[in-house]
C-alpha cells in the first residue's frame, strides 16, 4: 500500500462538531465519487491510526478534500484530527471502493453518513444528472446538518431533511422506520442508497428489504 503525505491547505469547522480538511493532491492520484482512502496524522504517535474517510471533492479538482465529524469525547484520532491546521501534515493512502452510483434512487443517510454521497451528488450535479435522485437525511437536529445550503440548492424538493431530536416548522421530527418508509416511498424495485451508523444501515436496509426491495438494490458500504 503506497502512502502519500499531504499538506494541509485548508482546516475550518462548518459545524458545531463537523471539519472540512482541504489537502494536497499526489500526482496521479484518482477517485471515484463515493470511494475513500485510509487517513492518518504524519506525527510519530499518530501516523499508525488509520481511519477511513470519503473524499468530498470532485476527481478533477487539484486538491482533495474531506468532511469530518469530530468527536471530542474520546481521545481518539477525530478529536486529534479537531486540532490539526492549515500547515499541519496529514497521510493518505491508496483508494479503495466505498459506495459506487449505479442509477437514480433514493439516498437515505445519517448523520456523518451522508459523506460518501456529498461526491456523488456534486458530481451529478455538475453533469445535470442529478434529476430523479432523492435525499432523505437524518438528524439529530438542524445544528447537525452538513452542507444544508448546498444540499438544497442541488436537490431542490428533492431534500428531505429528519430531525430525531427537535422540531422545527416545516421539517418532520422522527425517525425513519417502516412506517415512514412506506408513506415516503412510493416504488421500492427503485435503487437505494444507505450510508450512516452501522445499525442505522443494518436497520433500514432490513425494512427495505422487507418492502420488496432486492438486495441488489440496496447499495452501501461494505
Amino acid at each position: 500500500m503506497d502512502n502519500y503525505v499531504v499538506k494541509v491547505l485548508q482546516a475550518v469547522f462548518i459545524t458545531h462538531d463537523v471539519k472540512r480538511f482541504v489537502v494536497e493532491k499526489p500526482e496521479g492520484y484518482h477517485f471515484i465519487p463515493g470511494q475513500a482512502t485510509e487517513v492518518s496524522i504524519n506525527l510519530p504517535e499518530w501516523k499508525d491510526e488509520l481511519r477511513p474517510f470519503t473524499f468530498t471533492c470532485l476527481g478533477e479538482e487539484n486538491h482533495l478534500e474531506f468532511i469530518i465529524k469530530i468527536y471530542n469525547d474520546h481521545k481518539g484520532v477525530t478529536a486529534m484530527l479537531g486540532r490539526v491546521n492549515k500547515g499541519d501534515e496529514l497521510i493518505i493512502r491508496d483508494v479503495w471502493g466505498a459506495i459506487q452510483y449505479k442509477k437514480p434512487g433514493i439516498f437515505i443517510a445519517g448523520g456523518a453518513g451522508i459523506t460518501p454521497f456529498i461526491a456523488i451528488f456534486r458530481d451529478l450535479y455538475q453533469k445535470n444528472q442529478l434529476k430523479g435522485n432523492r435525499l432523505i437525511y437524518s438528524n439529530k437536529t438542524s445544528e447537525d446538518v452538513i452542507i444544508a445550503e448546498e444540499l438544497q440548492e442541488m436537490l431542490n424538493d428533492d431534500f428531505i431533511n429528519i430531525f430525531t431530536r427537535e422540531n422545527v416548522t416545516g421539517f418532520v421530527g422522527k425517525r425513519i422506520d417502516r412506517k415512514y418508509l412506506i408513506e415516503n416511498i412510493a416504488d421500492f424495485s427503485q435503487h437505494f442508497y444507505i450510508c450512516g451508523p452501522s445499525a442505522f444501515v443494518k436497520n433500514i436496509s432490513n425494512l427495505l428489504i422487507e418492502l420488496g426491495a432486492t438486495a441488489d438494490e440496496v447499495v452501501f458500504e461494505k
